[in-house]
């Protein structure tokens, strides 16, 4: 009795009466099992190799061919109930789908009849990759079959880029995408021989993708090839870039070149659109001019004011007496402005020439007379100034240093008493210098400080420049000296600041 038994063998077989008996209550007890031993799932042998972003295909048939129209088909992962795809009675149910597999499913049945059925699975992801099976179902029979699946990812051409000179050598960095699995590098010089990686990085994106990137250091031989591949372990491929050392670096220096051209062209904007900003700023003050003297009475010894009160200059002074430290203002070879400044915004100019030393700026009225103590420069003072013909600096208390690109001959001055500031212009060319910022607590005066003589040859007094005025002098009440409002124009357009 160990030849093969089938319900179909047993309606056309006359079997003995013996045989035939537990023949016959065999198939009453166990129909389907009996049924299954003829009938097979048949699947793929091998592994199926799939390609990121591709399509793969899961055949599946009956074998001997069947009809499974009304069966259940399943398609899962690892077991069955990790579902990929049910069919059940000629629909398809997505209730029960893995997330990860919803709207990436599609079943064909045109070839259902002969118990033949295709689920197709787009776009491929590295988290496809594992074990898969197919398992059909009636009231009959079941049977599944089961299979692997493999994924690869062939990532992007690599780059590489020169990243300088570093270690007597030349540093280059190569750089590739979209590998899975993990991939592997190699650099090579222009015989073939291997070269050392300096470093390897490599990283998993959010799709389960590789990116790597390496850099190599070259010892001479700089006019030679270097080339940089990288392979896919799985799939045996590489994709390699080889590039000439001295044609990069052309390129390289031709790409900084542009660059430094570009950067320079935007500065260049930036700076004319500075000059012209601050030009308007200048023209704008200029709106605002005063007519300024100076003030015998306050003038230091030392220092020596024109009869019309429009020059100042330093009298020469003795050995081992020159003006000292430019930040010190213990001894004040000033001298201020007759004009008192409280509101309102005043504009003047000063005529420096070519010293090589000195001050100009705003200061409190209440500045004590030579003889006495003085302020502090955080303490009432607003200046800038040029020490030893080379470095202008303004004390904000401290010395902070400015950069001319071109040295004033003349300076333009703005006070702004409501908005607390007071502005320097280059009168050469328009361009804004500085400004202080400020709460002025008191009446404010011009000041000039042309430095002790330093033997310098242009001497230069600080001279008041004539400007166009147009003002309206107010006497003060409680003071003998006058100070000075701008005359406003009708015209709106005049009204720049």
């Amino acid at each position: 009795m160990d030849f093969p038994v089938s319900l179909d063998s047993y309606q056309r077989v006359r079997l003995p009466s013996s045989l035939s008996f537990l023949t016959h209550l065999l198939l009453l007890l166990h129909p389907g099992e009996m049924h299954s031993e003829e009938v097979r799932v048949i699947g793929h042998g091998e592994p199926i190799l799939a390609h990121v972003g591709d399509e793969v295909e899961f055949s599946c048939h009956l074998s001997p061919y069947r009809d499974a129209e009304h069966m259940e088909i399943r398609w899962f992962r690892s077991q069955a109930s990790d579902v990929v795809h049910l069919y059940r009675e000629r629909q398809e149910f997505y209730g029960q789908q893995m997330a990860q597999f919803q709207n990436r499913t599609e079943l064909v049945t045109d070839e259902i009849a002969d118990g033949s059925v295709t689920l197709r699975l787009h776009p491929v992801v590295p988290a496809d990759e594992g074990p898969y099976g197919c398992r059909f179902l009636s009231s009959d029979f079941t049977g599944e079959a089961v299979w692997e699946l493999e994924v690869a990812g062939l990532g992007s051409d690599p780059h590489i880029s020169l990243e300088g000179f570093k270690q007597g050598g030349i540093q280059l960095r190569c750089s590739s995408s979209g590998w899975y699995p993990k991939p592997q590098s190699q650099w090579r010089d222009h015989q073939g021989r291997c070269l050392p990686p300096e470093t390897e990085v490599i990283v998993k994106d959010a799709q389960d993708l590789f990116s790597l990137e390496t850099s190599v250091v070259v010892q001479g031989g700089t006019h030679s090839n270097v080339s940089c591949s990288i392979q896919n372990p799985l799939l045996g491929q590489k994709k390699e870039f080889v590039v000439q050392i001295a044609e990069k670096l052309k390129k390289q220096a031709e790409k900084d070149r542009g660059k430094l051209t570009e950067e320079l062209g935007k500065l260049q904007v930036e700076l004319d659109w500075r000059r012209a900003e601050g030009q308007a700023e200048w023209r704008a003050a200029q709106q605002h001019a005063v007519d300024v003297t100076l003030d015998p009475g306050s003038a230091h010894p030392s220092l020596e004011v024109s009869e019309d009160g429009k020059s100042v200059s330093s009298r020469r002074m003795a050995p081992g007496s020159a003006d000292g430290d430019p930040q010190r203002f213990s001894e004040q070879m000033c001298v201020l402005s007759r004009e008192r400044f409280s509101t309102g915004r005043h504009y003047w100019e000063v005529h420096v020439g070519r010293r090589s030393r000195w001050f100009l700026g705003a200061c409190l009225a209440a500045v004590p007379r030579v003889g006495q103590a003085r302020l502090s420069p955080a303490g009432g003072y607003w200046v800038m100034g040029l020490w030893n013909g080379c470095e202008y600096f303004v004390l904000d208390p401290h010395r902070v240093a400015l950069t001319m690109r071109v040295p004033p001959r003349c300076v333009g001055i703005f006070l702004d008493c409501e908005a607390g500031k007071l502005s320097f212009f280059n009168v050469s060319n328009g361009s804004h210098i500085f400004t202080f910022t400020d709460t002025f607590s008191g009446t404010l005066c011009a000041y000039f400080r042309p430095r002790a003589h330093d033997g310098s040859e242009h001497p230069d007094p600080l001279t008041i420049c004539p400007l166009p005025v147009r003002e309206k002098r107010i006497p003060e009440e409680e003071d003998s000296d006058t100070w000075l409002q701008p005359y406003e124009p009708s015209d709106p357009a005049l009204a720049v600041w």
